[in-house]
C-alpha cells in the first residue's frame, strides 16, 4: 500500500492521514502547538480549509476526518461515541510531541470533549484549551430523536439550525450521498450518554455560541463552566445562527489564536 500524497493548500503543506488532515506551518519548522478541529454532524474536514491561512505560522491544524465521507466514503460509519473518540485519540498519539488544543463545532464539541478526557486520563496529556462551539454541555444536552424520523423531517431539522450547505439536499444525487452521513452522525450524537455526573477536565474551556442559534440554550452552553475550574472558563458570543462560524470565521480564528497564546 502506498502512502498518502502530499499536496499544497495555499502556503501550507497538506499531509493526509486516514483520521487527520494536517496543514503544516508554512515555515517548514516543527509547530509550536497543534490545533485539532472536529466538524459538526454531517460535516467534514473541509469545514476548516480556510483556517490555516488565518492561523500563525507556528500552528499546525489537524482536521478530523471521519469514515463514510470524502476520501473515506467507502468505509462504514462509526456507530457510537466511545469508538469514535477512541479512534481519534489513537490517531493523535504520534502528534503529542507538541502541545495540543481542541476545537469542536456542534457534534464535534462532544467528540472533542471525550477526546480531551481520553488524552488526560489515559495518556497524561492535558490539552492547552478545549474550545466548544454551538453545543450544550454534555450533561445539559436534549436529544431530539431526529435520526429516527423520515428523510424530509431530518433535513428540515438541520435547516432549522441554519443554511450552511443545506441546498445540497435539494439536488437528488447529492441528497442520496449526504443523507446517510447526516443520519449516522445524528444517531451517534443522539445515542451519546456522557458519564453521570459529568467528568471535568483540567483543560481550560472556551464555549462559543451564535446569538441567533435556535438549537442552543445559552444557559446550557454556559454549563460547560461546570466541567473546568471557574477561572479557566470563558464564554464568547457571535452574531449568527448555529453555523455562525462560516460568516465569522476571521473573528473566531483570531479569538482562538488568542486562546493559544494565553
Amino acid at each position: 500500500m502506498t502512502g498518502p500524497t502530499p499536496t499544497r493548500s495555499g502556503d501550507r503543506l497538506v499531509r493526509d492521514d486516514p483520521w487527520l488532515r494536517s496543514y503544516r506551518p508554512a515555515s517548514g519548522r516543527a509547530p509550536r502547538i497543534r490545533l485539532v478541529c472536529f466538524p459538526h454532524a454531517g460535516g467534514n474536514a473541509q469545514l476548516f480549509h480556510g483556517w490555516p491561512a488565518r492561523l500563525p505560522d507556528d500552528v499546525e491544524l489537524l482536521a478530523v476526518r471521519c469514515p463514510g465521507r470524502q476520501e473515506r466514503l467507502t468505509e462504514p460509519f462509526v456507530e457510537d461515541m466511545a469508538t469514535l473518540a477512541d479512534a481519534v485519540t489513537a490517531a493523535l498519539l504520534p502528534h503529542l510531541d507538541r502541545p495540543v488544543a481542541l476545537f469542536g463545532h456542534s457534534m464535534g464539541s462532544s467528540v472533542a470533549y471525550e477526546t480531551a478526557l481520553r488524552l488526560e486520563h489515559r495518556h497524561g496529556v492535558v490539552p492547552r484549551r478545549l474550545v466548544v462551539s454551538a453545543r450544550s454541555a454534555p450533561h445539559r444536552s436534549r436529544p431530539t430523536g431526529l435520526h429516527l424520523r423520515g428523510d424530509d423531517e431530518l433535513v428540515a431539522g438541520v435547516r432549522r439550525l441554519g443554511s450552511l450547505g443545506s441546498e445540497a439536499y435539494d439536488i437528488p444525487e447529492l441528497r442520496e450521498l449526504l443523507l446517510p452521513v447526516l443520519r449516522a452522525d445524528y444517531r451517534l450524537i443522539e445515542s451519546y450518554r456522557p458519564a453521570s455526573p459529568p467528568v471535568p477536565t483540567r483543560a481550560p474551556i472556551t464555549a462559543c455560541l451564535g446569538l441567533g442559534d435556535p438549537g442552543c440554550d445559552p444557559d446550557d452552553v454556559q454549563a460547560w463552566s461546570e466541567l473546568t475550574r471557574a477561572q479557566d472558563f470563558a464564554l464568547r458570543t457571535y452574531p449568527g445562527d448555529h453555523f455562525y462560524l462560516a460568516a465569522r470565521e476571521a473573528e473566531l480564528v483570531a479569538d482562538i489564536t488568542k486562546d493559544l497564546e494565553a
